[in-house]
């Protein structure tokens, strides 16, 4: 197999001759890029996930219908059928109620909202809809989230005073009000936060908190909502720490950057404490301690990593000055890498620095192949330039296949689509732009200062190696090993066979998963109440304190008509009949001067409010009661969920790792949920999850409450679950049924916080509808307790499911059980367009096919060593893991051309195949061991999963060094072998086409 390369293909590789040539040039080129790296450094910013749009698009409408199943067909149906066909629509949720319908449209991740909410403006523009219909539309950038919220409460410091008229010096007093606070917090304390760079708007919780429902008769509490000012949402209750206060939330623009918004505000807060000292202003919830740490650990990952792959250097080459040359590789690429990221957009976040702290060893790997190989034609006699000239001519083309085929991996990476695509996008950039830099250095810098600073090694100020003989030890060992592999072909070849079978064997015992639990230090416990516990607690308002039924019943007190009880009537059943809803019994027990629940006599005359009490608009999730008005509904709804939410509190609170519980109550426009934002303290000895169980095992059971404790979502998509099986048909009886089975089931074999929607709902006449893609939908949703993999929950669950679906009733995956399966069904394709770029590569510099078919054959050798190192972590084999094991295709080709260009070289000065190979490895040797060795250790630090977010970078690493490990020992056997035997099959046809031409 007489290779037959054009040498000028050899020589357009060498840019190390033009660098050689003007060294002086060369050296103030990179100190150039050196300074601007550093400006670049400095421009950009921390952040923890890259910056991606979610685009959603709500829209709010209403009709005067007066049952669910109306609005369905009439309001919803039409809105689906048009919408549904929009261009770029991922997917559209919808959830219909008496009178009024919800329409969730979600656009491909990264589309501008702005004109997705101009095509459904536009859409909805041509469609016809019923008499006294209207609508709103409102967009949401998901990613303009909420960078820290503030608890703002009264001291005991002051006295109550007016906003424009502060005293110098307060005196002692009680502490003041919400309503006292909040004139303080409009006028003085919102002003403050909006006018920070990267502030989107600021929002304000908690104006009810302190509202009577006595106060709520013809207005919003503590004022009009729609006056103009900050965004409000008037309808929540806001308690932090145990007592009620007003909250505000800073969102930042979708561009801005957490921490600098947050260190803005923090600096603001801080002025306002001075100005404003009968004001607690305590920052109550935030992601931007957790950013820091994780960034910071990442940090010390990479320098620790730069630390560890220049250590392993020295050993080999046993010269200071060589490993100096090889180590100056890493901080140049870097600061090359940077002024790519600023002129993309990209921050400091999670993900670019992973690929930063990866490619370490990656970046070094080039200029330990160069300078390795200079230094070995220096201790064969040759001078420091002629050494440089001839390595860098002999390993050039070498160098830049393996770097090349790095890039050709990472190139399907940029060109994924979806969620994952869009988050790893900044990944692959970052990894082809430092090792692409990392390719010119070595190329261009290595060899100059390697020709101007090197000596001989009979040189005084070299190091002089110890005589140990070790070294060639390994050689021999190796050259024989090596010898019997030649001898013993197809035994090699079966055991590479067998370590790929036995490697696929043990993935099923890898846990399938999305995204790793990160130990935040924070989540939420979100509750929602059913209906009927709702109106029971409206009721016992109304019945504790009947002024509040009559006050604001709405009804003509001067008109009235007369009723005479009859056999087997309650109030409640008169209420019903009469006035159409039992829960108008407080205004007849007040109006007739009755007790709640004092018993009727047949033939007892009753007055009854002749008039009827104007409709209102329908309130999402709020149990019908007619006779009062929205405002009052909403005050009694949250005085029963706060009721909720201080019993969760003392449970809570009692967890000696809980720091601060901080509960927004009705957020959304949901007045029946409320979430309490839990931060545990930062000395605590157990992981976020193990707490979360805890807390778990000590919530109460509260009748008609659904409790659920909930991870910290990367991007807020409105509480979905991780595990979401989504229930789908036409038939609502069978869909009710069919979740309420699976929910029971779910819950008997160990799911956590299992929830079914609609599970309280009549049939017959629901109160709520919920579609999905047009679709009628029973949602049964469960979260994941401590070691419980998403992949193993998300099969469990659907062979539950598959065991109870009724005729007509299908089943549809959402939440991250959705996101996990689109992660391994792109896995495949990704990794199989990542192939074929590198093959392409490969091909085109080669300029032959078998050395690159042997160079692919060497991949699987690596997926051995990545399976087994996640079996043995067990870490989960989700998004992270599958960028580990691309990024490992891109990484372990470098050994299999190392070898084969070399072999190739040696045969072409006229050695046999046995003789090319004996020489070629023991040669090659060194510079692979080095470079495995430097990318391993440079990994390590992430590897070892020691600081926060340690759980999101760890798979990728241990995915990586597994693989390197199994694919560096088998390569530098296996490689020669199946080059051996490529070599005869090639041999094999030409002998045959020659006598099939000659008989021709």
């Amino acid at each position: 197999m007489q290779p037959n390369r054009p040498a000028t293909l050899r020589q357009k590789f060498n840019l190390s001759s033009l660098a050689l040539a003007y060294p002086w040039v060369t050296i103030s080129f990179w100190v150039a890029i050196a300074i601007a790296g550093m400006v670049a450094f400095s421009s950009l910013k921390y952040a923890l996930f890259p910056d991606v749009t979610f685009p959603v698009v709500v829209i709010d409408a209403s009709a005067p219908f007066k049952t669910a199943l109306e609005t369905e067909q009439s309001l919803t149906q039409p809105l689906e059928t048009e919408l549904g066909t929009l261009a770029g629509l991922d997917g559209i949720k919808s959830a219909s109620y008496a009178g009024r319908s919800a329409l969730t449209l979600s656009f491909g991740v990264g589309q501008d909202l702005a004109a997705s909410e101009k095509t459904v403006s536009q859409a909805l523009a041509d469609i016809e809809l019923p008499e006294g219909a209207s609508f709103k539309v409102i967009p949401f950038n998901l990613n303009e989230s909420a960078a820290v919220s503030y608890a703002i409460y009264g001291q005991d410091y002051g006295q109550a005073v007016d906003a424009a008229d502060l005293p110098d010096s307060p005196e002692d007093g009680p502490a003041l009000t919400v309503a006292e606070v909040l004139p303080l917090v409009r006028d003085r304390v919102i002003p403050r936060l909006e006018a920070i760079p990267g502030v989107l708007r600021v929002k304000l919780l908690g104006e009810g908190t302190e509202t009577n429902p006595e106060d709520n008769l013809n207005d919003n509490a503590l004022g009009d909502s729609s006056s103009p000012g900050p965004e409000t949402a008037s309808n929540t209750l806001v308690r932090f720490r145990g007592q009620d206060a007003l909250a505000l939330e800073v969102i930042k623009t979708a561009a801005a950057n957490t921490l600098e918004v947050v260190d803005a505000a923090d600096g603001a807060i801080a002025e306002l404490r001075t100005e404003l000292p009968q004001l607690a202003l305590v920052q109550a919830s935030t992601q931007a301690s957790f950013i820091r740490a994780a960034t910071n650990a990442t940090l010390e990952d990479l320098f620790l990593a730069i630390g560890l792959a220049v250590l392993i250097i020295f050993p080999f080459l046993w010269s200071i000055r060589a490993t100096i040359i090889t180590a100056l590789a890493i901080p140049i690429s870097l600061l090359g890498t940077f002024i790519v990221m600023a002129a993309a957009g990209f921050n400091l976040e999670t993900i670019t620095l992973l690929a930063l702290a990866l490619v370490i060893g990656i970046i070094i790997d080039d200029a330990i192949v160069d300078v390795e190989n200079i230094s070995r034609h220096i201790d064969n006699g040759q001078s420091p330039k002629q050494a440089a000239h001839t390595a860098t001519a002999e390993i050039g083309m070498t160098v830049a296949a393996a770097t090349l085929t790095i890039v050709a991996v990472f190139l399907p990476i940029g060109l994924m689509g979806g969620t994952v695509g869009q988050f790893f996008k900044p990944f692959g950039l970052t990894v082809s732009a430092a090792v692409l830099i990392s390719l010119l250095v070595s190329r261009t810098l290595s060899p100059v200062l390697a020709a101007l600073w090197l000596r001989r090694s009979d040189s005084p100020s070299r190091v002089q190696k110890p005589q140990t003989g070790l070294w060639d030890q390994i050689l021999e060992v190796y050259r024989g090993l090596l010898r019997w592999s030649l001898n013993h072909r197809w035994w090699v070849v079966s055991f590479a066979l067998a370590s790929l079978v036995l490697g696929l064997a043990l993935t099923p015992l890898i846990p399938r998963g999305f995204i790793p639990k990160l130990d935040r230090g924070s989540f939420n416990l979100t509750y929602s109440i059913a209906g009927p516990r709702l109106q029971a607690g409206i009721e016992a308002q109304l019945a504790a304190n009947p002024s509040l039924a009559l006050a604001g019943s709405g009804f003509d007190s001067s008109s009235f008509s007369t009723y005479q009880v009859q056999p087997g009537d309650s109030l409640s059943r008169i209420a019903a009949d009469r006035l159409g809803s039992s829960a108008a019994a407080g205004q007849l027990a007040q109006l007739n001067q009755l007790a709640p629940t004092a018993p009727l006599e047949v033939g007892q005359t009753l007055r009854i409010p002749s008039d009827s009490p104007q409709s209102q608009p329908p309130q999402s999730q709020i149990p019908p009661s007619p006779g009062l008005p929205d405002s009052q509904i909403t005050a009694l709804s949250l005085q029963t969920s706060r009721q909720i939410a201080q019993e969760l509190e003392q449970v809570v609170g009692q967890n000696p790792n809980v720091e601060s519980v901080f509960a927004v109550l009705g957020d959304r426009s949901l007045l029946n949920q409320g979430r309490l934002f839990i931060q545990l303290k930062g000395d605590r000895a157990a992981h976020t999850a193990i707490i979360q169980d805890q807390i778990r095992q000590t919530l109460p059971s509260l009748e008609n409450v659904t409790l659920s404790v909930e991870d910290i979502p990367f991007v807020d998509t409105g509480g979905e679950k991780p595990l979401q099986i989504a229930l789908q048909g036409q038939g609502l009886e069978p869909l009710l049924a069919t979740g309420k089975r699976l929910g029971d089931r779910l819950r008997t074999r160990g799911y956590v916080d299992v929830t079914v929607s609609g599970e309280d709902s009549d049939a017959a006449a629901p109160t709520e509808l919920l579609h999905k893609d047009g679709k009628r939908t029973v949602y049964v949703t469960a979260n994941l307790s401590q070691g419980q993999a998403l992949g193993d929950a998300t099969e469990v669950a659907l062979a539950e499911a598959e065991t109870l679906l009724p005729a007509g009733v299908s089943l549809d995956l959402g939440g991250d059980s959705a996101h996990s399966d689109a992660v391994l069904g792109s896995f495949g394709i990704t990794l199989a367009l990542s192939v074929g770029c590198m093959a392409l590569v490969l091909v085109t510099l080669f300029q032959r096919i078998l050395d690159p078919l042997v160079v692919l054959l060497s991949l699987p050798l690596a997926i051995v060593g990545a399976i087994l190192g996640l079996v043995v972590t067990q870490s989960d084999f989700g998004m992270i893991a599958v960028i580990g094991i691309i990024l490992l295709m891109g990484l372990v080709d470098k050994s299999a051309i190392l070898i084969i260009d070399y072999i190739n070289q040696l045969r072409e000065k006229g050695l046999s195949r046995l003789d090319a190979i004996l020489e070629a490895g023991p040669v090659r040797l060194r510079p692979i061991l080095m470079t495995a060795l430097s990318t391993i250790l440079g990994m390590m630090p992430i590897a070892l999963g020691i600081g926060a977010g340690s759980e999101l970078r760890q798979p990728l690493a241990v995915a990586a060094i597994g693989g390197l490990i199994t694919s560096t020992l088998l390569s530098l056997v296996v490689v020669p072998v199946v080059y051996s035997l490529f070599d005869d099959l090639q041999g094999y046809s030409k002998a045959h086409w020659s006598k099939w031409r000659f008989k021709q």
